[in-house]
C-alpha cells in the first residue's frame, strides 16, 4: 500500500496531477502523514518531502483526494485538522432533481431535448454578449481622440448594439420557453418527490442489518425499469398514478426478498410511514413517541386504574396527553375508566372503536398511538392493519422466495448472494436449480470459505469467469480477511472479459465487514425455514427422505406401522423445537440453528434401529436424538433439559400403541392412524395454519409474551433507520434544550456517591460477618456506575454549549437520552437491566437507597435481592457466614429455601437470610396450597413472596416434591457468565 502511493505520488510530481485514495476506513495509514501535514522542505533549491525512507521532489499543484464509502463516518479532530472534509451524500432534494431529469426524459423526451438545446443556446447567447462587452471595451481603450470622428469605432458600436439587441429577444423567447417546459417538468415532480421518499426509506437500513444495502444506481435502474414497464396512460395523473404504484411495489418486492422475515413488515410501515410524513398526515414528534412512548423520569400523578392497568402505560398515556391532536385525553381517561376498561379487556383491542370523542377525533395512526399506550402487544397486528389500509394487501404479503427470479435479474458480473439465518441451508436448493439449467458436475464448484481457502477460491472463480461455469463460494463470513480481495476479484468484473454464462454465488451470515461495494451491486436473497407447525411439517415430509418412496417403505411390513408412527412423531418434534424460538427466551434461552439435516440424521438412525432390532429400542434413538443430534447444538443445561422433556412426549411407546395419540390436551393435534405417505400429506394439510401455545405445553399468556416482544423488536429497529432525525420537534434547538433538560433531570435525581472509608469504619471486615464486605463492595460498584453516568452527562452538557469536543461515544450517549434508551456507554458499567431510561434511572434510585438504608439502619430484616449488582455475592456472604458459624466447609453447602406466606417480613432467621423481589413467569405462587400453579390470565409476571434462604449441607437437600427452577436476572434470560470466584 505504501509502496503504491509512494509510486502515484512521484509519477504525479513532474505534472502536478492529483491522486485519488480511494475506499479508506476512519483511520487513515500513517504513511500519509507527512502529505497531509505538507511536511516539505528545501533541498538545493527544490521544495521535497520525506515518504518512508525515500525522499521525492514535491510539486506545489499536486492535489491528494481520499474517498471513503462509509456511510456515516466519525473522524477524530486529529485527523479533521489535516483535511478538508466534504459531505458528499446525496441530499433529498438533488435526488428529487435528478429522478425528475430522468422521468421527463423517459416520458417527454422531446422536451428534455428542448429544454438541453435551450441550455446550450442560452450559454451560446451569454458567450456571445460577453464577446460583444469585450469589443466595445476594447475598441473604447485603442480609440484615440474623439471617439465621435473614428467611424470604424462608431461602426463597431453601431453593430454590437445590433448585435446584442438580437440576442437580447433570443433569450427573451428562451426565458418563455423554458418557463413552459419547466411548468411541463412540473407535473412529473409528484412521482420525483415520491421517488426520492423511497429512496431514504432504504438508505437507513444497514443500521438494522449490515447485509441490507443497496446503492444509488441500483435503486435509479430499478427507477428507469418502472418507467419503461409500467402501464401507459395519456391522461397524465393516471399515468403518474400507475407509475407511482409500480415503483413502489418494485422497489417493496426487490428489497423485500433480501431482508430477514422480522424486517418486512418493518419495511412495509417504514415506507408507509416515511410517505405519510412527507404528505404531513403524520406528525414527526407522535411518531417518535409511537416508536419510544416519550421520556419521563417521575409521574406524580397517580394511576386511576391499578387493578388493570399498568404503571408504565399510565405514563405513556400522561406523556401522550401532551402531545398535539391529544389535548384533554388524561382527563377524559380518567372520567371514562369503564370505557377504557372494556378496550383494554377486548380481544382484538386493535379492531374496535376508541371511546368517543377519540374515535372521531384522532386519526388512524394516532389510534395505534393510542393503542401503543394500552394494549401494546396488539401493535403488531395494528401496524398491519394500517399498513394494508395505506398502501394495500400487497404490502403485508411477501412475495415467497424465487431462485429462477433471482438468477433473471442477475448478470454475470453481479454476484448472488444468499443471507444465512439459523437452520437455514439453501444449497440443496441451488444445487438442484443448478442441475435444471445444466450446470452440474465440472460446471458447478462449489467451496467452503476457511483458512487457507482464498487462494484456491480465487482461482476457481478465475476458471469459471473465462469458462462459463458456476462457482459458489460458502459462509463467506467467516474469511473476514480474504473480503478485501473478493471485493477486488468482483470490481474487476466487466462484460468483456467474463463468459456470459458464469455466476458466483456467495452463502454468508449477517457481517458488519462484508464488503459493501459487493453487496451494494449484487443480488441478495434471504430463504428463512418455513414459520408454522404445519407449514413446517409439510416441508419435512415433502423433501428427501420422507419424501423417497424408498425410505419411507423401507422396513419390514410387520415393523412399518411403528416405523411410520414414530417418523411422524419425530417430524413433529422437528417443528415443536423450530417453532419455539418464535417465544424468545421462553422458548428457547438461546436460539439455536436447529435445521433438516437434524432431521435427516435422526430419520435414518430411526430407520436402522426399527430395522436392526425386534423391539424398537426408544431409550438409545431417544438418547441419540435428543442428547447427540439436536442436542449436539444445546450448549444451555436448561434448555438441553426442556428439549429432552419434549423428546419424551414423542418418542415413548404410546406413540405407536395408541391409533390416536395427543400431541396437546385439546386433541387438535394427534399422530394419525397408520396409512399410505398420501394420507399423511392429506392428514398434515388439514391442520390449523397457526396453533396455540398449549400444542408448545405452555400457557396461553405466552402469545401476550411473544406479542410484547414483536411489538418491541419492531420499536428498537425502527428507531434506528430514525438516526438521522431522532430529535424530533423543531430544529437542533430544541433537541439541544431537551437534552440539557433529560441531563439536569438525571444528574438532579441520582443522589451523591457513598463515602468507601466511612462504610469501611462503620461495617468492617469481621469473621463472623460476611454482609459487611458485601455491603462495601456493592457500595464501590455503584459508585463506579454513578461516577459513569455523571461524568458522561455533565460532558454533555459542556458538548452541547460547544465547551468540550462531541466525541463519538458522547454522541451515542446524546443519541440513546433521546429516544428513551439506557446509552451503551452506562449499560457497560451497570448490573444488567432491560428497563428504558426512565425505570432505570427509578430503578437505580431504589437500589441506592436500599444501601443507604441499609448503611444507616444496619443490616436489614429481609433482603431486597433483585437491589444487589452483583447478586452472587451476597448469596456466597449468606453460606459463608453459615459455613463459619459452624466451621464446615463452603464447598460442600449449597441453599435450601422456603417460601413464606407473607410479602415482608420484621424479623431475622437464625440461620441464612430472608430475600425478597423475585418474580415468577410461566407460573404464579398459590399462597393457599404454598405450590406453584398456573398464570392468571394476562398477568405474565406474579410477584414471589418472602423466601427463606436455608444454607446446609449439599447431599442432605432434598428435591423430592419440589421443582428445580432456574433464576434469571432479566427476562432476556442469558448473560455473560459472572462468579464469585
Amino acid at each position: 500500500y505504501q509502496r503504491r502511493v509512494r509510486e502515484a505520488v512521484v509519477s504525479t510530481q513532474s505534472t502536478g496531477n492529483p491522486v485519488l485514495i480511494e475506499n479508506v476506513g476512519e483511520e487513515l495509514d500513517p504513511s500519509l502523514e507527512p502529505l497531509l501535514l505538507k511536511q516539505t522542505f528545501k533541498q538545493g533549491g527544490i521544495t521535497c518531502i520525506k515518504l518512508g525512507e525515500e525522499t521525492i521532489e514535491y510539486s506545489e499543484d499536486f492535489k491528494l483526494y481520499i474517498t471513503t464509502k462509509l456511510r456515516n463516518p466519525h473522524y477524530l479532530p486529529e485527523i479533521s485538522v489535516k483535511v478538508s472534509l466534504l459531505n458528499f451524500m446525496i441530499t433529498p432534494e438533488g435526488l428529487e432533481d435528478q429522478l425528475l431529469g430522468i422521468v421527463v426524459a423517459k416520458e417527454r423526451p422531446e422536451l428534455e431535448e428542448e429544454r438541453n438545446a435551450l441550455i446550450i443556446q442560452s450559454a451560446a447567447n451569454k458567450k456571445s454578449l460577453k464577446e460583444i462587452e469585450d469589443q466595445i471595451l476594447e475598441t473604447l481603450s485603442s480609440s484615440e481622440g474623439n471617439i465621435l470622428e473614428d467611424e470604424s469605432a462608431i461602426q463597431v458600436l453601431n453593430n454590437a448594439k445590433v448585435l446584442s439587441n438580437e440576442i437580447e429577444k433570443k433569450q427573451i423567447i428562451a426565458d418563455k420557453t423554458e418557463k413552459m417546459i419547466a411548468q411541463s417538468r412540473e407535473g412529473y415532480r409528484s412521482i420525483a418527490k415520491h421517488s426520492s421518499v423511497l429512496y431514504f426509506s432504504i438508505a437507513d437500513l444497514p443500521n438494522i442489518d449490515p447485509m441490507y444495502q443497496y446503492s444509488l444506481a441500483w435503486f435509479i435502474n430499478l427507477y428507469i425499469m418502472s418507467i419503461e414497464q409500467s402501464n401507459k396512460s395519456k391522461i397524465l395523473e393516471k399515468r403518474l398514478r400507475y407509475l407511482t404504484d409500480h415503483f413502489t411495489y418494485s422497489l417493496y418486492k426487490n428489497v423485500c426478498r433480501s431482508l430477514f422475515e422480522k424486517d418486512k413488515l418493518l419495511f412495509s410501515f417504514l415506507l408507509c410511514s416515511n410517505l405519510l410524513k412527507d404528505r404531513n398526515e403524520i406528525n414527526h414528534e407522535q411518531f417518535i413517541f409511537f416508536l419510544t412512548g416519550g421520556i419521563g423520569l417521575e409521574n406524580n400523578i397517580k394511576n386511576p386504574a391499578i387493578e388493570w392497568l399498568s404503571d408504565k402505560s399510565w405514563d405513556e398515556v400522561c406523556r401522550m396527553s401532551e402531545l398535539a391532536g391529544f389535548g384533554g385525553f388524561r382527563k377524559s381517561f380518567q372520567a371514562n375508566i369503564a370505557d377504557w376498561k372494556r378496550y383494554y379487556d377486548a380481544k382484538e383491542p386493535q379492531k374496535i372503536k376508541l371511546p368517543e370523542p377519540w374515535q372521531t377525533k384522532l386519526t388512524d395512526f394516532q389510534k395505534m398511538t393510542c393503542l401503543r399506550c394500552i394494549r401494546p402487544d396488539k401493535v403488531v397486528q395494528a401496524v398491519t392493519n394500517f399498513v394494508e389500509e395505506k398502501l394495500g394487501r400487497h404490502f403485508i404479503e411477501p412475495p415467497p422466495f424465487n431462485i429462477a427470479t433471482c438468477y433473471q435479474d442477475s448478470n454475470p458480473i453481479m454476484p448472488l448472494i444468499f443471507v444465512l439465518s439459523p437452520g437455514a441451508d439453501p444449497m440443496a436448493g441451488l444445487l438442484k436449480y443448478a442441475e435444471d439449467k445444466g450446470f452440474s458436475g465440472d460446471k458447478f464448484n462449489a467451496i467452503s470459505l476457511g483458512q487457507g481457502q482464498g487462494p484456491i477460491a480465487r482461482k476457481m472463480i478465475e476458471k469459471a469467469a473465462e469458462e462459463g461455469s458456476w462457482v459458489a463460494l460458502q459462509n463467506v463470513h467467516l474469511a473476514v480477511s480474504w473480503m478485501p480481495q473478493l471485493e477486488k476479484i468482483c470490481e474487476d468484473f466487466t462484460p468483456d472479459k467474463v463468459n456470459p454464462a458464469f455466476r458466483l454465488w456467495l452463502t454468508s451470515y449477517p457481517s458488519p465487514k462484508f464488503p459493501v461495494t459487493v453487496l451494494q451491486n449484487s443480488v441478495k436473497m434471504t430463504n428463512e425455514p418455513p414459520t408454522g407447525l404445519k407449514a413446517n411439517l409439510l416441508q419435512s415430509f415433502t423433501t428427501d427422505p420422507v419424501s423417497d418412496t424408498k425410505f419411507f417403505e423401507g422396513v419390514a411390513e410387520e415393523k412399518g406401522q411403528h416405523f411410520e408412527k414414530l417418523l411422524f412423531s419425530l417430524c413433529f418434534f422437528h417443528a415443536i423445537v423450530q417453532e419455539r424460538k418464535k417465544f424468545g427466551p421462553i422458548g428457547w434461552n438461546i436460539a439455536y440453528g436447529f435445521n433438516d439435516s437434524d432431521l435427516r440424521i435422526s430419520l435414518q438412525q430411526l430407520q436402522l434401529f426399527v430395522n436392526e432390532y425386534s423391539h424398537v429400542p426408544l431409550n438409545a434413538v431417544t438418547y441419540l436424538t435428543g442428547e447427540c443430534n439436536y442436542g449436539g447444538r444445546v450448549t444451555d443445561d436448561w434448555d438441553r433439559r426442556c428439549i429432552t422433556t419434549i423428546l419424551r412426549v414423542y418418542y415413548n411407546p404410546d406413540v405407536v400403541e395408541d391409533n390416536k395419540y395427543k400431541f396437546s390436551p385439546s386433541g387438535v393435534y394427534f399422530a394419525p392412524p397408520n396409512g399410505t405417505y398420501d394420507s399423511y400429506v392429506a392428514f398434515i394439510k388439514q391442520l390449523p395454519p397457526t396453533q396455540l401455545p398449549e400444542v408448545f405445553g405452555m400457557h396461553d399468556n405466552v402469545d401476550i409474551s411473544r406479542e410484547l416482544q414483536g411489538t418491541k423488536l419492531l420499536f428498537e429497529d425502527l428507531l434506528v433507520t430514525q438516526a438521522q432525525t431522532s430529535g424530533g420537534g423543531s430544529g437542533g434547538a430544541s433537541t439541544e434544550s431537551k437534552l440539557n433538560d433529560i441531563a439536569a433531570d438525571i444528574t438532579q435525581k441520582i443522589p451523591a456517591i457513598f463515602d468507601i472509608e466511612d462504610a469501611v469504619e462503620k461495617y468492617p471486615v469481621k469473621y463472623e460477618e460476611s454482609m459487611n464486605t458485601v455491603l462495601v463492595q456493592e457500595m464501590e460498584r455503584f459508585n463506579r456506575l454513578c461516577e459513569v453516568i455523571k461524568t458522561s452527562l455533565v460532558n454533555l452538557q459542556k458538548a452541547i454549549k460547544g465547551l468540550v469536543v462531541m466525541s463519538d461515544s458522547l454522541e451515542k450517549v446524546s443519541s440513546s437520552l433521546l429516544v428513551g434508551k439506557v446509552p451503551e456507554l452506562w449499560s457497560k458499567n451497570s448490573y444488567p437491566s432491560l428497563k428504558p431510561l426512565g425505570s432505570y434511572i427509578n430503578d437505580l434510585v431504589a437500589r441506592l437507597k436500599f444501601l443507604k438504608d441499609w448503611f444507616i439502619n444496619d443490616k436489614p430484616n429481609c433482603f431486597w435481592i433483585s437491589a444487589f449488582y452483583f447478586n452472587q455475592a451476597f448469596l456466597t456472604g449468606v453460606k459463608q457466614n453459615y459455613a463459619r458459624k459452624y466451621t464446615i466447609p463452603i464447598d460442600k453447602l449449597d441453599l435450601d429455601f422456603e417460601v413464606l406466606a407473607c410479602d415482608d417480613i420484621d424479623t431475622m432467621p437464625e440461620d441464612g437470610a430472608y430475600i425478597k423481589g423475585l418474580y415468577l413467569e410461566g407460573a404464579r405462587w398459590d399462597n393457599k396450597k404454598m405450590a406453584l400453579a398456573e398464570s392468571l390470565p394476562k398477568i405474565l409476571y406474579d410477584t414471589v413472596p418472602v423466601i427463606w434462604l436455608r444454607p446446609n449441607i449439599a447431599v442432605d437437600i432434598s428435591t423430592e416434591g419440589k421443582y428445580v427452577s432456574p433464576v434469571y436476572k432479566t427476562s432476556a434470560r442469558q448473560g455473560m457468565l459472572s462468579t464469585t470466584g
